[in-house]
């Protein structure tokens, strides 16, 4: 009989630490970071997922300010683009964060690489949108369920990430365009806002299609209901806009319950979400095999951070 060694527990790179304890000072010149709720101390070393919003090129970097103020340093799911750069990819590398090959043959690897790295007690930030936000009034789109599959597989807590504000600083499209946004952006410094919510309870989801799609389902519950609050004054259509950025309502999330905590997303003209039925689809394995047959629709797309393409 063959004996599997167990992963070994993972340690923060000193690279990655390093960066990660001046993340604040590198968004200070360009907002002012506020930052409200917290992760358990026990599970600041991890194994658990943070599920963030995602609104803007800019928030990757407020992200890990915020996770710096709360004494966590997280492995980021970032597509497989940043880590050919010539300069970020080696970063990104030496930091221990996890590739997406995004229409790659690869993809199918990247959940099999963040099982690996919550079973050696790592924390992995993901968007389970998949992309910025599309949604004309720039709240969260429906869910991918890759993120679902990895919690189901491996047991880790998740954690909801909302923010709001990241998307003033830098423009859709960025580094293009992005002389003029960042200039107003240092001279106004406006407020940009983090919060993270308490784990969400996903006991009782099962391993089918339809239960990891409502399992999916109450992790963006929980981020709308973290955003609401940070935007009180900008409940519809966001104060800012940017017009370069495309729009649609194909995929916008809406909130199940008409009575919970995530009640009152407002409705914006045009965003509509799409209500179609969970396709029918075989359950998927239990165990950790489940994190590699997860579909490659369902993997490519909580990579980050980037701005990430529509979906076609």
């Amino acid at each position: 009989m063959t004996l599997v060694d167990p992963p070994r527990p993972w340690r923060v790179p000193w690279l990655w630490r390093a960066l990660m304890r001046i993340a604040p000072a590198v968004v200070w010149p360009f907002c002012r970071l506020r930052v409200t709720g917290d992760l358990p101390p026990e599970l600041r070393d991890g194994p658990v997922i943070l599920a963030a919003n995602h609104i803007g090129s800019f928030d990757p970097f407020v992200l890990c300010a915020a996770c710096s103020r709360r004494r966590t340093a997280p492995r980021i799911m970032a597509t497989g683009g940043l880590f050919r750069a010539p300069v970020v990819g080696p970063l990104m590398r030496a930091a221990g964060h996890i590739r997406v090959d995004r229409r790659q043959p690869t993809v199918t690897q990247a959940l099999g690489s963040a099982g690996d790295a919550l079973a050696a007690g790592s924390v992995v930030l993901a968007y389970p949108e998949g992309r910025i936000t599309l949604d004309p009034g720039m709240w969260p789109e429906r869910g991918k369920t890759g993120l679902a599959r990895l919690a189901a597989a491996t047991g880790a807590p998740v954690v909801p990430v909302s923010q709001w504000g990241a998307h003033t600083v830098l423009p859709w499209g960025a580094p293009r365009r992005s002389i003029g946004r960042v200039v107003w952006a240092m001279t106004h410094r406006p407020v940009v806002r983090v919060h993270f919510g308490p784990p969400i309870d996903l006991g009782g989801v099962g391993q089918g299609a339809r239960a990891v799609r409502e399992a999916t389902d109450r992790i963006m519950d929980e981020i709308v209901a973290g955003l609401r609050p940070l935007r009180l004054d900008e409940p519809g259509l966001p104060r800012w806009v940017d017009g370069a950025r495309p729009v649609t309502g194909g995929r916008t999330h809406q909130p199940r319950s008409s009575t919970g905590p995530s009640a009152g997303r407002p409705s914006i003209g045009g965003t509509a979400s799409r209500t179609s039925a969970v396709e029918d689809s075989p359950a998927p394995p239990t165990g950790a095999s489940a994190v590699l047959a997860a579909p490659v629709e369902d993997i490519r797309d909580i990579s980050g951070p980037a701005r990430l393409a529509p979906d076609r």
